[in-house]
């Protein structure tokens, strides 16, 4: 049930990362201002970066009490 419950919250966690970097790029491609377009594309990389990161810990923390079973 746990590995069930942290595959589902990976799933969701790496949708919402592919989610900001697909608003990443359109922000390149919006209707403002050099600055804004980069500042908007920076915004939703960082968060993506952080969102994969944290899935990346989970499916971590998952593999280890795995193991431990």
């Amino acid at each position: 049930m746990a590995k069930r419950l942290s595959c589902l919250i990976t799933r969701s966690l790496l949708g919402r990362a592919a989610a900001h970097r697909a608003m990443a790029r359109a922000a390149l491609f919006s209707d403002s201002s050099l600055r804004v377009r980069y500042q908007r594309y920076q915004q939703h990389m960082e968060k993506a970066r952080a969102l994969d990161a944290k899935a990346a810990s989970l499916m971590l923390s998952a593999t280890v009490q795995e193991l431990r079973s």
